[in-house]
């Protein structure tokens, strides 16, 4: 059995380049998913937060549509009520890299807001790829390489192939001339080989022990692909 670290929001708001702010959190998808299939591999999960607190879900999240279905949203919305690691998390800030043997960061606007300028869950996802564990992160979780960082001040990840959610995506959904910044464009001024897949369409990249989705859509092969690299 391994033990995985979910890195999760703690933001239920964007801040947008106006000053507004946008109603946001995790993607449920991007959450759910993966959480059940290492669930039901055996494995235990551990959910960490910037400051401890509950990670909200993106109510967007689960509109039947985006779903995939009324049975999926359902589905989604019933396991964020009901998992009781979403209900528990612990604080990032005491999430010890030597307790687990593999990280997870779904997405979702709120790591646009935290996650991206967390030191902490920089130096755990700098870690895990020095250690050789296996990372795998989707859509705006991608947010949460910006800070993994080494000492040096480049990214750690400046040299992987990955994906993350696109910017012409961030343009289909509305979203792109409010945001003050676009995931694709900071990735890539920060070094990484970022592969861009057709929008909202399943995309992932694995390179070494990192495995990269690029949408909601990818959720299930990036959760399959991660498992592989677990064992």
């Amino acid at each position: 059995m391994a033990k995985i670290l979910f890195i999760m929001t703690g933001a239920s708001e964007w801040t947008l380049n106006d000053g507004t702010t946008h109603t946001t959190g995790f993607w449920a998808e991007e959450a759910v998913v993966p959480l059940q299939a290492f669930k039901d591999a055996g494995h235990a999960v551990t959910v960490a937060t910037p400051g401890g607190v509950v990670p909200p879900a993106d109510p967007v999240s689960f509109d039947p549509v985006l779903a995939g279905g009324p049975e999926n949203a359902a589905r989604y919305r019933d396991a964020v009520a009901t998992a009781p690691e979403f209900a528990a998390p612990i604080d990032l800030a005491a999430a010890d890299l030597a307790d687990y043997d593999a990280l997870y960061v779904p997405g979702g606007h709120g790591p646009m807001e935290d996650l991206a300028v967390d030191d902490r869950s920089g130096a755990l996802l700098t870690g895990a790829l020095a250690a050789g564990k296996p990372v795998g992160l989707v859509c705006h979780g991608l947010a949460a390489l910006l800070p993994a960082t080494g000492p040096d001040g480049a990214n750690a990840f400046a040299d992987y192939r990955i994906t993350g959610f696109t910017d012409r995506e961030e343009r289909l959904g509305a979203l792109a001339d409010k945001a003050p910044w676009l995931l694709q464009t900071r990735l890539e001024q920060a070094g990484l080989d970022f592969v861009a897949g057709d929008p909202f369409t399943s995309h992932v990249v694995v390179d070494r022990a990192v495995v990269t989705g690029q949408n909601p859509q990818s959720s299930h092969t990036a959760a399959d692909e991660l498992l592989k690299l677990i064992g």
